[in-house]
This record gives C-alpha cells, structure tokens and sequence, in this order.
C-alpha cells in the first residue's frame, strides 16, 4: 500500500499495531534518507547523520521488537483514535530535494523537524495507548526524540552563529 494511503487509512481509528507499523515506517523513511545522504554531505555533520542512522536502526529495533510481543498482542490490536494529524507529520514523509551537494544547515533544518514531528506523535500515541509496554515505549521513544532535537538545536546554532563547527 502506497505511503499516503495507509496515512489516510488511519485517519479516524486504528489498532495499535497498524500505528506501530506506521512508526516503523516513518523510523525507516529517516533511516534510508540519512544513509543516502552520508556520500554528499560535508565532513563537518557527517558524525551527526551517522549518529541519525544508528538512532533510526535502534528505534526501528524496538518497535519491531514491541510489535512481536505475544503477552500484549490483545493491546496491538485495541483501536485507538487516530490523533490530529498534523500535516507537519506528511511533511516528515516526503523527502526533500537536497541535489547532490547538500546544505548542512537544511540537512539540519530537516532533521529536526523530523525529531520534533516524532516526539509530538510519540507523546500522542503514549497518552492515547493503555498503560502498560506500549504507552511505556511511545513515551521512551518522545523522550529520546526530543534529545535528539535539542543536540541537533545546538549543533545548528553552532554552525549558524558561528560560522561552523
């Protein structure tokens, strides 16, 4: 099923399974993104996009792991109500067009907005999931984003309002 369309499907109601199956999908999106962009972007952030893709990978990893979990399978498959789809969250979706020589600071730039559209559909997906596994991994995984948008704040305003890193 095309990327929009399951967006689409889980506009009023869904499990939380296919929602999790949605995280892994935005999770590899970044994940094929970064890694496609590791032989076009400066020296000076490539640590960071490295550092992006071992992020993307581990949080792949649980999902996945969560997904698979027989002792709460009852849970993965309760509907939830689909949060307000923000259409920041599409735009966490569609890629955009770098070209072959890659500005750091709107790799940057698209980074974190791609942390803070996680953390905001993590936090969401953890208030709506029943206490228990699930809303306990959404609320690691919001935490986690927003780490990772605040070190990614700091090394944009480093190389912004210094002139690099």
């Amino acid at each position: 099923m095309p990327r929009i369309e399951k967006f689409d499907k889980l506009h009023h109601h869904a499990s939380l399974q296919e929602f999790i199956d949605l995280a892994i999908e935005f999770e590899q999106v970044a994940h094929d993104f970064y890694t496609d962009l590791l032989p076009k972007i400066s020296k000076h952030i490539r640590y960071i996009v490295h550092e992006l893709i071992r992020e993307e990978e581990a949080h792949i990893a649980k999902l996945q792991e969560l997904a698979k979990r027989c002792d709460i399978e009852g849970a993965l498959q309760s509907e939830i109500e689909n949060m307000t789809v923000d259409r920041k969250f599409y735009d966490g979706i569609h890629l955009p067009e770098l070209g072959e020589n890659p500005d750091d600071q709107e790799i940057l730039q698209y980074a974190m907005m791609r942390e803070f559209i996680a953390m905001v559909q993590y936090s969401e997906l953890a208030e709506k999931s029943p206490p228990g596994p699930v809303r306990d991994l959404f609320q690691f995984m919001a935490n986690e984003e927003i780490k990772h948008k605040n070190d990614l704040e700091a090394l944009y305003y480093q190389i912004i309002h210094s002139g690099g890193v």
